[in-house]
């Protein structure tokens, strides 16, 4: 395999997204051992050749023999064509290249929100971009939507059939109720929360995604298991939702309102 030689990728130490993958690029030799180096603990003469403000937003790669620094999806789309050489052509298409850029800038400046950082004082935190946070609720809202309408086919017994159409309406719902609830905080930190909110409904639409997957392969129909497994799933996220609101700083009313309108809901949806 081609290793990437006299380079140095710039990435954030506080971000498990940014620290499996860099560090999958050293482990499998497309960079150096020396090839990356955290934000957080740059060299001065790193630092020199870099724009911090830039860097946080979008990993920096750096050539310590020229001195040119590149940024964002440019960096990993430099490794990835050094791994293989003619998906240079396919990565740069311009249709495809425009699709990785936004993409890159989707998952970057909502990293804080899809795996916090356990640091309050981080370094290197993305700008708040409302357009990508809006666009990370709306996708982690119809993912989450699309899952339950599946899922809810299994609680049949006790609950009318679910359409796609009651799910979304149900998790905007909660969205809304939290945003009114919270309206006092600060813009941002009011979408970090809610960002953060979603994440969590979203791993668990991901979990019980898995549980239906597996429950088609063992020909699984008990009602009771699905349940169950309901509960359980609920329970992992409600431990995920005090984790994460503690470590923003928030009390525990986010929680409690969070639980309140499941609670409500649940109740709506048993007497319909």
């Amino acid at each position: 395999m081609k290793v990437l030689k006299d380079y140095s990728l710039i990435y954030d130490d506080q971000c498990p997204l940014c620290k499996t993958y860099t560090k999958a690029f050293v482990l499998t030799g497309v960079l150096e051992e020396n090839g990356r180096q955290a934000f957080q603990e740059v060299s001065e003469e790193t630092c020199t050749l870099i724009d911090r403000k830039r860097a946080c937003n979008e990993i920096a790669l750096v050539n310590n023999k020229t001195g040119e620094v590149i940024y964002g999806i440019d960096s990993i789309l430099k490794i990835a064509t050094t791994v293989i050489p003619f998906s240079k052509f396919i990565f740069h298409f311009p249709p495809i290249y425009w699709f990785l850029k936004k993409l890159y800038s989707f998952i970057s400046f909502n990293r804080k929100i899809i795996m916090p950082s356990k640091k309050i004082n981080d370094t290197c935190t993305p700008d708040f971009n409302l357009k990508y946070r809006i666009s990370y609720l709306l996708f982690t809202w119809s993912i989450t939507a699309y899952i339950l309408m599946r899922y809810s086919i299994h609680f049949s017994p006790i609950l009318n059939e679910s359409s796609f159409g009651r799910e979304f309406i149900i998790c905007g719902g909660q969205i809304v109720f939290q945003a009114i609830v919270l309206r006092k905080l600060q813009k941002e930190k009011l979408f970090q929360y809610l960002g953060n909110m979603m994440t969590i409904s979203f791993a668990g639409a991901l979990l019980l995604g898995i549980i239906l997957f597996l429950g088609n392969i063992f020909s699984i129909y008990s009602f009771n298991f699905y349940v169950i497994s309901f509960f359980i799933v609920v329970f992992l996220m409600l431990l995920e939702h005090l984790r994460r609101v503690k470590l923003m700083q928030l009390s525990l009313l986010p929680t409690l309102t969070w639980i309140t309108y499941r609670i409500i809901v649940l109740l709506i949806l048993l007497v319909l």
